[in-house]
């Protein structure tokens, strides 16, 4: 199979993954509200996720705290993905699954929103979180693949993207974070 093709049928199956999202519509406005409340309210969002979801955690804190498209204040964002000092002693001292639940304990408090990230829904350090979130009095958005895996069921509002295929999800959601940072800044700048 040419590069040539292996392209085309990528676009086409990214494109309709795309496309279904359009029935996401409530979820993103409810998520989207969730952040503007608490960054009203004085709270920040906090981004989380493993491999490609991590790096999608980051971009989307990076975007609330430089500038999404408009010029404004920094909005107070943190991925806890970052800090290979607090990741690699957390791991160390607490197993990898305690990663981002241990930073959530340190830093989150009630109010505060978490972008909790995994395609397959099921990551045990993404969960470990999730549950922590709850415990504190944090929203947490879930986003994820087509089932929502155990996230969802953590989760006030899921993002579901109606696949099954890693990289479909993952370019749907950074589409779905790039959408929430422009509501948010639309709604604060």
């Amino acid at each position: 199979m040419s590069a040539a093709t292996l392209l085309d049928e990528a676009i086409q199956r990214s494109v309709g993954t795309l496309k279904a999202l359009t029935g996401q519509s409530a979820s993103v406005a409810a998520a989207a509200s969730l952040i503007v409340t608490s960054l009203r309210g004085g709270g920040k969002l906090l981004t989380l996720g493993n491999g490609g979801s991590a790096a999608d955690a980051q971009h989307i804190a990076a975007e609330l705290v430089g500038r999404y498209l408009k010029e404004r204040r920094g909005l107070p964002a943190l991925a806890l993905t970052v800090n290979t000092s607090t990741l690699t002693a957390v791991s160390n001292d607490y197993g990898y699954e305690r990663v981002s639940a241990r930073q959530l304990e340190a830093l989150a408090k009630p109010g505060d929103v978490c972008l909790a990230m995994s395609t397959s829904g099921n990551s045990p350090n993404v969960l470990a979180a999730a549950k922590v979130g709850r415990e504190i009095g944090v929203k947490i958005i879930g986003m994820t693949g087509s089932s929502g895996g155990q996230l969802k069921l953590l989760s006030d509002v899921c993002l579901c993207v109606p696949s099954d295929e890693t990289p479909r999800i993952q370019e749907a959601h950074i589409l779905l974070g790039h959408v929430l940072c422009d509501f948010v800044e639309r709604e604060l700048a």
